[in-house]
This record gives C-alpha cells, sequence and structure tokens, in this order.
C-alpha cells in the first residue's frame, strides 16, 4: 500500500501486529494469578451473569486473554482482530486449552457480522484506540439481540485532578531509580501518531464514552470503578513506580443494554426497528 493512501487503522493493525510476539510478557494484557482472574470472572458475572447457552463477542480480541474469561464463564466466544499475527496466538491458546471460541480479522468499526447475533459483546482497551467510536458503537447495537449488554473496559490515562497528577509526578520520581524496563514490540513513534488520530486523543472519558453508547440507542448505562480487586491482584507484578502511575488513572468498566423492544422511535436515525 502507498504511503498517500496509508490511514490511522493501517498504523493501528501494524502496531499491533508488531506487539503480538510479546503482548502476553505484560501486566494488564496476560493474567498472572487466580486472584486477578477470579477477579476479572467476578466483573464478568456482575455485569453480563453467566454465559451457559449464550453467544459472546469478544471485539478486539487480542490473544484471546477476554475470550478465555468469558469461555471460563459458560459463553460460546467469537473473537475478532485486527491483526493477524494476535489472532494466530489466540486460536493456538483456544486450541490447546480446547476452548469454545473462534477467531475471525475483522474491524471493531464495521464487524460485517449478522444483525441480532450475540447475547454479549465484551471490550477491554479497545475504545481509546477507536477513531469513529460513534460508527463503532451503532454497529455493535446492530449485532447484539435485544436485550443484549455491551460491557466495555478501558480507562482514561489523563491524570485530571490534583490527587491524580501528584500520583502521577511521585511515579515519574521513583521511575528514575528503578531498573530500565524492557518493553519489546512498542513503536512509540507510531503510538504517538495513532493517538492523535483517534477520537479520544484528549484521554477517554467515563461519561463521554456513556454519552456516545446512549446516543446509539443503547439505555441502562452504569459506570462502574470498582477496580481495586483487579488493580491489587496486577500490582503483585509491578513495580512501585508502576503501580502508582496506574492508581492516578481512572480506569472503569461501562454496561449498556440494547432495548428489549425496539420501536422506529427508540432506533438512532441511520438504521431499522428489528
Amino acid at each position: 500500500m502507498s504511503q498517500q493512501n496509508w490511514t490511522v487503522k493501517d498504523d493501528i493493525r501494524e502496531y499491533w501486529s508488531s506487539r503480538a510476539e510479546t503482548f502476553d510478557l505484560s501486566v494488564g494484557h496476560e493474567i498472572f494469578g487466580d486472584d486477578e482472574r477470579g477477579a476479572w470472572h467476578a466483573l464478568i458475572e456482575r455485569h453480563l451473569g453467566s454465559g451457559i447457552g449464550r453467544k459472546a463477542l469478544d471485539l478486539a480480541s487480542g490473544t484471546g486473554v477476554i475470550s478465555r474469561l468469558l469461555c471460563e464463564k459458560g459463553f460460546s466466544v467469537t473473537g475478532l482482530d485486527f491483526a493477524e499475527p494476535m489472532l494466530e496466538r489466540a486460536k493456538a491458546k483456544a486450541k490447546a486449552r480446547g476452548l469454545d471460541a473462534r477467531y475471525m480479522e475483522g474491524d471493531a468499526e464495521d464487524t460485517r457480522l449478522p444483525d441480532d447475533a450475540f447475547d454479549v459483546i465484551m471490550t477491554r482497551h479497545l475504545v481509546w484506540t477507536l477513531p469513529n467510536p460513534q460508527a463503532a458503537f451503532a454497529d455493535w447495537f446492530r449485532v447484539l439481540k435485544p436485550g443484549g449488554r455491551v460491557l466495555i473496559v478501558d480507562a482514561d490515562m489523563t491524570a485530571r485532578g490534583f490527587g491524580a497528577r501528584l500520583l502521577r509526578r511521585i511515579a515519574a520520581f521513583l521511575k528514575r531509580f528503578a531498573p530500565p524496563a524492557a518493553m519489546p514490540g512498542i513503536d512509540r513513534e507510531r503510538h504517538n501518531r495513532i493517538l492523535e488520530q483517534v477520537h479520544f486523543s484528549k484521554g477517554a472519558r467515563a461519561e463521554d464514552v456513556a454519552a456516545l453508547l446512549a446516543a446509539a440507542g443503547f439505555e441502562n448505562i452504569v459506570i462502574d470503578r470498582v477496580f481495586a480487586p483487579i488493580r491489587k491482584a496486577q500490582g503483585r507484578h509491578m513495580p512501585l513506580h508502576q503501580r502508582i502511575d496506574r492508581a492516578s488513572q481512572d480506569r472503569y468498566a461501562i454496561q449498556a443494554s440494547k432495548p428489549e423492544n425496539l420501536t422506529a422511535e427508540a432506533v438512532p436515525p441511520g438504521r431499522h426497528a428489528a
């Protein structure tokens, strides 16, 4: 592809493809203990319920970490990702563990999946990377069954308040005395170029994400900031400065539902009632 036709989505695909080999080495990507796994299970149970007899779509599935959690809760999982190297690893892990998960390459903003196909959708650390979250949420609304739920796990990494800014300064100070951390696979130049072009370039505030979900037709929107169990479990595998820096971020889950009974008035412009 010529540089002239290169888009931010091509950058996103290349960035995550380059990170596939080392993705599972990072705390916050892979899960390194039963305490963290249990905390994620509790979050899923709280917002999505049991997966027995239900279909889940894991968007930006990466190497299949969230897919595995959903399978363990009983869901039949379809994982969709932009990056083929990520998908290769997810497929290999699912096969080795005998998980009820299948994977396909696709765009989270335009999945090309059938209408009313899934009971739940779950994403982790996807929304902040979206160039057009409005289009993504409209597509997610379409592929969910009436009454289906979406669960978004993400973070606003912008330190907004005085306390958060102070924590970030302390973390930066302590980092100067920590051994250099090897972060293989991270192309900082490409990462920053992507960040400049996505919708939430100034930080993905939970309230802003919720407002876009409402505009797409979702209802019963809940912002859940009870992340202490996950953060504590992850922190056992992080150096002190990283734990403090994480504490400066607003990490959250957002649950929202597609209405059970859609009427023409309830469907946002540009789509049709089922």
